[in-house]
């Protein structure tokens, strides 16, 4: 029978336990975390591959060469870590060696120098047909700083950055032809949270953080593993401009999904707004258990909906 996502990602996990780590923790969060003393390096990879994350008649080579650095990147920046440098494979078609392959990598490059993210190495390599991607993401933070998802706390606010959904909405909108909206283009130019992710790893009050490349129908389930805590989601605080199943189940918002001190929230939003224009939300609350609840203007309510999954 075959297995889903999170499933075969945790047979992996407990495959590879008993071997020696050398200093990397083990699989569970955004990143790898490697301790450095007072500092560490945070790692990630994560992979593109042509019609299952980008279609190339719909998606131009720069809107592909800034997703691929942004997905990864913003791994690194959910923990609370500065990006500093990235690894690149590519496996290209003769189709898109030349000026495909230039374009991608322009705005690899300028979305690179925009960050100050060095590339330090990769591979190169030809594939049959459809393009496949690549990027090891590297940052580094104060060790203090670092957020991962097994620190939420029972009382905690569940809080996101920004606005959900606009992904998943463009994503529909390319589908059928609407590829000028807004959300369409959106979707296709994926943008991380770089200077929010690293800002509120400085932050105490700051407990869990993750990104949100799965929809926090599937994301908020992470934290909750990790942490062995319940949670309340109530539907009409998720800021959204698009249905709410666009916003609770769409993957690639990148946006950041973080657990706050309930009695700092007012000030940490506050502050985050000043420092990087960007608003925070309370979207529910941690809680003691295992169970998630979802709540509709404070009534229990049973989602018809789940968030996105690979498999």
């Amino acid at each position: 029978m075959k297995k889903g996502e999170f499933s075969f990602i945790g047979d992996i996990a407990t495959m590879f336990a008993s071997l020696p780590h050398s200093g990397f923790e083990p699989i569970g969060d955004d990143c790898t975390v490697f301790d450095m003393g007072d500092d560490a390096l945070v790692i990630s990879t994560d992979m593109l591959v042509e019609d299952v994350h980008f279609l190339r008649n719909i998606s131009s080579a720069a809107e592909v060469g800034c997703k691929s650095l942004m997905v990864n990147i913003s791994d690194v920046s959910a923990m609370g870590a500065k990006p500093v440098a990235t690894l690149l494979s590519l496996s290209l078609p003769e189709s898109a060696q030349g000026e495909w392959a230039e374009a991608f990598m322009r705005e690899y490059y300028a979305q690179s120098e925009k960050y100050g993210i060095a590339l330090v190495g990769g591979d190169t390599t030809a594939s049959r047909d459809r393009i496949t991607i690549n990027v090891v993401a590297i940052g580094r933070a104060a060790k203090c700083n670092i957020k991962r998802r097994s620190a939420a706390k029972v009382g905690d606010l569940v809080c996101v950055t920004g606005k959900l959904g606009i992904s998943s909405k463009g994503l529909v909108d390319n589908m059928f032809g609407d590829t000028h909206t807004a959300a369409a283009k959106a979707h296709r130019r994926a943008q991380a949270r770089v200077t929010e992710g690293e800002w509120l790893g400085t932050r105490g009050e700051v407990h869990a953080m993750m990104d949100i490349s799965d929809g926090i129908a599937s994301d908020i389930k992470h934290i909750m593993e990790q942490s062995a805590v319940g949670a309340t989601i109530e539907l009409s605080a998720v800021p959204t401009d698009y249905d709410i199943r666009y916003a609770v189940t769409g993957g690639e918002d990148y946006e950041l999904l973080l657990t706050v001190d309930k009695d700092s929230f007012d000030t940490l939003a506050h502050d985050l707004m000043a420092a990087t224009g960007t608003p925070l939300t309370a979207i529910g609350h941690i809680t003691e258990g295992s169970t998630l609840i979802w709540l509709d203007q404070g009534t229990p309510t049973e989602l018809s909906f789940e968030g996105f999954t690979h498999f």
